[in-house]
This record gives C-alpha cells, structure tokens and sequence, in this order.
C-alpha cells in the first residue's frame, strides 16, 4: 500500500543558518579592524618664494560707434580711414608691441567699422586684440573676453 499521493519534494539547501555566520563574521571583522585618525595629522607645507605680480599690458581702447566713428583712449577721430586708425594706434602703443587692443564696439556698428580696427591693429604690429563685452544681468558690468588675433 502507497499511502503517499502527488509529487515527491527535492531536498533543498536551507542557506538562513550560512547567512547568520557570514554576518557574525562581517561583524567580528568590523568590530576588530582598527582605524586611522586622518585629523590628527600635521603637515608641514612646503615654502615657496613667489614671482612679483605680473603688471598689466598697455592698452589701447578703441571704440566704435554705430555711426562708425572712431575713438581711440577717448580722443575722438576725425578721419575714419585705416591708414588714419593706424597711425592713431601706433602714437598711443608708443612702440610697444606687448600693448593690448580692447575693441569696444556698438552692438549696432556694422561689421566693417570692427574690422578696419583689426586691420589697423595689424598693420601697427598689435596682435594682442580684445573684444570688450557687456553682460545681460541686471549689474551690466563690461567685461574683456581676449581673443587671439592672426597675424
């Protein structure tokens, strides 16, 4: 006589008591490791002779109005030709080939205006040119962005 009726169960492996060691052993290595105290640590730092401030470049600010008038260091042009822009850059670098050109142009100027000022900067031997901006905040603050002019 089969008392039995249906399917025969397949032993399985009972994993709760494997997991209850692991975690004692997780806890003793916890509990037993020792750690280190990174604030306590003094450190020297080491002592450096810094280079004096760099000075700035000389600047020659040039402005431009949505007239096309020119302007350079505040002295209003007369004459708004580029051999004119040239020579009026070259008088105020003074010679120096460091000297910084700081483009301020009118947002409504037209694009040949701007450009005959980088023509004129090239023919002086001034490479460094700057484009002045202004932002959109409500402080409004102009601002230089450099740009690299090409010879």
């Amino acid at each position: 006589m089969n008392f039995r009726t249906g399917s025969r169960d397949e032993p399985e492996i009972n994993l709760i008591p494997f997991i209850d060691v692991l975690l004692v052993v997780l806890i003793f290595l916890v509990l037993s490791t020792t750690y280190s105290k990174f604030t306590e640590l003094q450190v020297q730092l080491p002592v450096a002779d810094a280079e004096q401030a760099r000075t700035r470049p000389t600047e020659v600010l040039v402005s431009v109005s949505a007239e096309g008038r020119y302007a350079i260091n505040g002295s209003v042009l007369e004459a708004g030709n580029v051999p004119a822009l040239a020579q009026a850059m070259a008088e105020a670098a003074k010679g120096d080939e460091n000297t910084m050109v700081v483009i301020n142009a009118d947002a409504a100027a037209s694009h040949q205006a701007v450009v005959s000022v980088m023509d004129a900067a090239r023919r002086t031997g001034l490479g460094q040119i700057t484009f002045a901006t202004q932002s959109s905040g409500p402080t409004a603050a102009a601002r230089a962005t450099p740009t690299p002019a090409k010879p």
